[in-house]
């Protein structure tokens, strides 16, 4: 696509994912994942652009509201976790792992309900950090605080099947898990969405 030279309009329109909430640049394969706002409300799509020239590849809609995306080191997927509080009971949600080349996207956890994630990271090539809300607040004052921490293993990553995650996969210790404001994650966002925009302005492919 043609890239204007003026600083792009506000709430980042030719995006077409709404309001940017959450932003992930992997430098190294220049590939960007937006999660934004979808005009009803019901769903969160997330978008994964090349950065060089915001041209849109992937696109998936999620069911609740995105909290964390992490690239693969060296495998063409993006894990996107969501969720959110039923308002009564259980903190809900899925571990999505979207197929870059394909645009294949399955659902990992194999409980109806899920779990709502928090934080992804990558530790290595086999190894996804999984940072999740408690399956439910029931007699736990502090849920809402906290959450538990699991690495799942997995030797190849691409071939992993939907709902193969089990309770025992996802069992790990209690940590403090504050949730951040969606105010300033979404600052954030656009601090990263603006730096990418000018980081390929400068560069020699800024009139693609």
């Amino acid at each position: 696509m043609a890239v204007s030279d003026e600083h792009p309009p506000d709430g980042w329109a030719f995006l077409r994912i709404g309001d940017p909430l959450l932003a992930v640049h992997d430098e190294r394969r220049g590939l960007l994942a937006v999660a934004g706002t979808d005009a009803d409300g019901r769903t969160t799509p997330v978008a994964v652009y090349q950065s060089r020239s915001f041209a849109r590849g992937a696109l998936i809609r999620s069911r609740f509201p995105v909290h964390a995306m992490a690239f693969h080191p060296r495998r063409a997927l993006l894990a996107v976790g969501t969720g959110r509080y039923d308002g009564g009971y259980f903190f809900e949600g899925e571990l999505l792992l979207l197929h870059l080349k394909t645009g294949a996207v399955v659902s990992l956890i194999e409980h109806e309900i899920g779990r709502q994630v928090l934080g992804l990271e990558w530790l290595d090539e086999q190894s996804l950090r999984v940072l999740m809300a408690p399956s439910d607040d029931w007699q736990d004052e502090a849920a809402h605080e906290h959450g538990h921490v699991a690495v799942v293993d997995r030797t190849t990553w691409t071939t992993v099947p939907a709902k193969s995650l089990t309770g025992r996969d996802l069992a790990g210790p209690r940590t403090p898990a504050p949730r951040p404001d969606p105010r300033e994650t979404a600052q954030r966002a656009g601090a990263t969405l603006r730096s990418v925009w000018e980081a390929q302005r400068a560069g020699p492919w800024g009139d693609v």
